[in-house]
């Protein structure tokens, strides 16, 4: 499903940059001001204000269902961030990003059919921002 070597179309490309530009920037802005180290929850509440302050919409905690052989499984998911209705934004306050980090948000994409996904970690001196793109047709998520 992962599919890190091959490239994406410039054009698409160029889009995807274009439609998360604002929103890194928020959590640039976030982690420069608040710093490294503290909890996740102090890092979404700064994003949301950022956010909101950008005039960027948004839907905190995006509740979601999913459906397994047409029926609807009781739990409830919930993705960090619902950004301009169309980014998935999965905030971390971690040492390092790591492979279940990432599963996690391509498994959100996947099941909503959420094309962009931004996984933004927010704990060390140095921010850490990972972005990818789901392609429904072919089922695949490209790194961009």
């Amino acid at each position: 499903m992962n599919t890190f070597g091959h490239t994406l179309d410039p054009i698409v490309l160029a889009e995807l940059k274009q439609q998360v530009y604002d929103i890194v920037g928020c959590a640039i802005k976030v982690h420069q001001e608040m710093g490294p180290g503290l909890n996740e929850y102090m890092y979404q509440e700064a994003f949301a204000i950022a956010l909101q302050k950008a005039e960027i919409p948004f839907i905190r905690e995006y509740p979601f269902k999913v459906t397994f052989m047409g029926e609807e499984i009781n739990h409830q998911h919930k993705m960090d961030f619902f950004v301009n209705d169309r980014v998935d934004f999965e905030c971390k306050a971690v040492e390092c990003l790591c492979d279940e980090h990432r599963q996690q948000l391509w498994n959100y994409m996947r099941l909503t059919g959420t094309e962009i996904g931004i996984l933004y970690n927010f704990a060390p001196h140095k921010d850490q921002v990972e972005k990818y793109y789901y392609d429904k047709q072919e089922k695949e998520i490209f790194a961009f």
